[in-house]
Order: structure tokens, then C-alpha cells, then sequence
């Protein structure tokens, strides 16, 4: 399908998510690449240090992705074959494919339609005696309710592990996203608030997570900063089949630099939500992503949901008009029930979950980054508002 170019379009494009890298970055970097340790060393130390006291969280280990953080949570935890574990189909398929690499079930359960996040009275209701694990993600930057879902993971013995992939630096009732005992998976990936390239953390309690740096460094006894550096011992013991899950420090070196960054990041982030939120707020055409009183939102996406009755196109036709108007959109997610390995493993029915299939259906994520310049907002604000007037019903 063709889309006719509107008069008034920008006249370069406007990427989604670029990270937002300086000099001191690349500085960093240079220095660690000139110092002869690239894996596993001081630097990556350096980062956990400084990224469990900007949280204050009771420790960091830092690890390759999320993925990896919430693969070896579960793996510390003895999460394997015949438990099930519970998590929200609205979410990125990794969430639920770290379940099936343990030989476990993972089982999706809905989400509430104001947040997208996950339903804890739908959780309640998945509950069975196989249950070892609740997994919820805190979509867009905004926290999950947590305070059910503690109450059920005490009250039953469970493991709460938080996918925290998008929620640096959010909060829940005062207390920052990693801050607890419990663990919590974070990502740096390159669109993420917070940036390495690829990359990830794991907080929890310092005894789940001296486990936990042994699950993902393959089960060794020492890793190889350890072992090489002056005064290091060669020797080292197998204690389990662990993976290989260690962030490299140079990785690291682009996270020290951000970790500093980070509040001046999420300044402009708050900026760019607020002239959207004043822009959008007016149309009848798109529902707007929400902030209870109770949280800091991250604003790692910015989430409209068109509202199709009062247009006469759908969400892709709407992506497709953003995209002819030079404004780079994603869509986030598509939920794991939809996919076929989940869909023909399990059965599902896009109807399954009517709240997440009804979200994915209306979801835009339009750019929201802290490079993002004034006109650069007022751009992407007057393209989603010109969509929405054309095709008005």
C-alpha cells in the first residue's frame, strides 16, 4: 500500500531509539582498550559498585544482557522441569523463553488495562502447587504493582523476580526498581535508558547473588580477573554446569559514564512525556500511557494507543502515515501468546488474554529519547496529530 507524502514533513528521518553517546564514552573506552583487560575486570567491578549505590540495591552482578539476569535468577533459584512460573504475556518473548531453557512451564496471565501491566488478581487465579516463580515486568518504565504479588510470593514460598528490563531509574512507593532483596533483571541495551550496547544486571541479596556470579561465570569457583591478575592462581573448580553470562569491561566503560548520565537523561525524558502528554491530551483519537500516584515512572517508551472507532484506519495504516512523515515508531509487544512456538505449544488463542491482545492491537511507541530536540518533539507531536485529524471518522 502506498502512502501519499503530506505537505509538511520532515525532511530527514527521525530514528526511534537512538542511544545518546559523548565523548566520555568513547574516551573510556580508548582507556580500556589501551589497559590490556577487555573481559571480566576492574571496570566491570567499578560499574556494579556504582550501579548498586545509585539503586541502593544489596548487590549488582553484572551480566551480558537481561536475559542472561533473569536465565541465571531462575537457575540460582532451582527453577527446572515440572514448576511452573508465572508471568505476563505482554512482554518481550525473552521473559518467558528463559522459562523454557530450565525445562519449566512458563504460564501468562493478563494484564491491567490502564498500566499493561500484570494483573495480580490474574496471578492469584494461576496459582497451583507447581508454582515456583512470579516474573513481572514493569512495562514501559512503569512499575507493576508489587505489593500483592510480595504478599503471594511470601505467603507461598515463591521466588518474585522483577523484569526490569525497562524501569531504570523508576520507582514503586518510594523505593527505587532493584532496591529490594528480591532479585531484579535490568537491561543496557541500545535503546534502553540506560546504555552499553548489549549488557545487563541482576540485584538481589548479597547471598543469592554470590550464587548467582557462580551460575554465570560456566560454575567456576574463581573467574578470570581472579585467576590472571598479579598475584591471581591459576587453579579454579567446576562446581556446576553454569553458563557464560559476564559482562566485558568494555561494556562497562560506556555504563560508568551513563550511570552519570543518567539523571540529566531522565530530566529530558520527563520533558519530552510532558509536551506529548499537553499535545495528545485533547484528541479523542488516542489514549495516552498513564502514571499512578504511587511510582516515578522510567519513561523508557512512550505507548499511545489509537483508538480505532474514531478513525478509519488501524494502528499499521497509522504507523505507515507516521513513517511517510519521516517519524520512526515501534510497537511494544507483540505478546508472547501470539507467537507460534507459545501459540502452537500451549494452544493459545489470540483472545486468550483480551486486555494484552487489545493493547498490542492499538499500540504505537513513537520516539522518546534524551536527544531528542524541541522541534524534534513538535515533530513527531504534529505527524501523530495530523494522522489523527486526516483520518478522523
Amino acid at each position: 500500500m502506498s502512502v501519499d507524502l503530506p505537505s509538511a514533513t520532515r525532511r530527514e528521518f527521525l530514528p526511534f531509539s537512538p542511544p545518546s553517546l559523548g565523548e566520555e564514552e568513547i574516551a573510556e573506552v580508548a582507556d580500556t582498550l589501551r589497559s590490556g583487560w577487555l573481559s571480566t575486570g576492574p571496570k566491570t567491578r567499578r560499574f556494579e559498585t556504582d550501579f548498586q549505590a545509585y539503586l541502593g540495591a544489596p548487590g549488582t552482578l553484572a551480566v551480558s544482557s537481561c536475559t542472561a539476569a533473569l536465565h541465571t535468577a531462575l537457575a540460582t533459584a532451582g527453577v527446572g522441569r515440572g514448576d511452573e512460573v508465572i508471568t505476563t504475556t505482554y512482554t518481550f518473548a525473552a521473559t518467558a523463553n528463559v522459562v523454557e531453557h530450565l525445562g519449566a512451564r512458563p504460564v501468562l496471565v493478563d494484564v491491567e488495562a490502564d498500566t499493561l501491566n500484570i494483573d495480580p488478581a490474574a496471578v492469584e487465579a494461576a496459582l497451583t502447587p507447581r508454582t515456583r516463580a512470579l516474573v513481572p515486568v514493569h512495562f514501559a518504565g512503569h512499575p507493576a504493582d508489587l505489593d500483592p504479588l510480595r504478599d503471594m510470593a511470601k505467603q507461598r514460598g515463591l521466588l518474585l523476580l522483577e523484569d526490569a528490563a525497562h524501569s531504570l531509574p523508576a520507582s514503586y512507593k518510594g523505593q527505587r526498581i532493584g532496591a529490594g532483596d528480591n532479585p531484579a533483571a535490568f537491561s543496557f541495551y541500545a535503546t534502553k535508558n540506560l546504555v552499553t550496547g548489549e549488557g545487563g544486571a541482576l540485584t538481589a541479596s548479597q547471598d543469592f547473588l554470590d550464587q548467582a556470579r557462580v551460575v554465570s561465570r560456566h560454575g567456576m569457583s574463581r573467574d578470570g580477573w581472579n585467576r590472571y591478575d598479579r598475584g591471581g592462581s591459576w587453579s579454579y573448580e567446576i562446581t556446576m554446569p553454569g553458563y557464560k553470562y559476564n559482562m566485558s569491561d568494555i561494556m562497562a566503560s560506556l555504563g560508568l559514564w551513563q550511570l552519570r548520565k543518567l539523571d540529566g537523561f531522565q530530566e529530558r525524558r520527563r520533558e519530552v512525556v510532558a509536551r506529548y502528554h499537553e499535545a495528545f491530551a485533547s484528541h479523542d483519537s488516542l489514549e495516552l500511557p498513564v502514571e499512578r500516584a504511587e511510582v516515578e515512572h522510567a519513561w523508557h517508551l512512550y505507548v499511545l494507543r489509537i483508538r480505532p472507532e474514531t478513525l478509519t484506519i488501524g494502528r499499521d495504516e497509522f504507523i505507515r502515515e507516521l513513517a511517510a512523515r519521516n517519524i520512526g515508531t515501534s510497537v511494544h509487544f507483540i505478546p508472547v501468546h501470539l507467537h507460534p512456538f507459545y501459540r502452537d505449544t500451549y494452544g493459545y488463542q489470540p483472545e486468550d488474554y483480551p486486555v494484552a491482545f487489545d493493547g498490542f492491537e492499538r499500540a504505537i511507541s513513537v520516539p522518546l529519547h534524551p536527544g531528542l530536540s524541541a522541534s524534534d518533539v513538535d515533530d513527531v507531536a504534529n505527524a501523530v496529530l495530523d494522522v489523527a485529524h486526516r483520518f478522523r471518522r
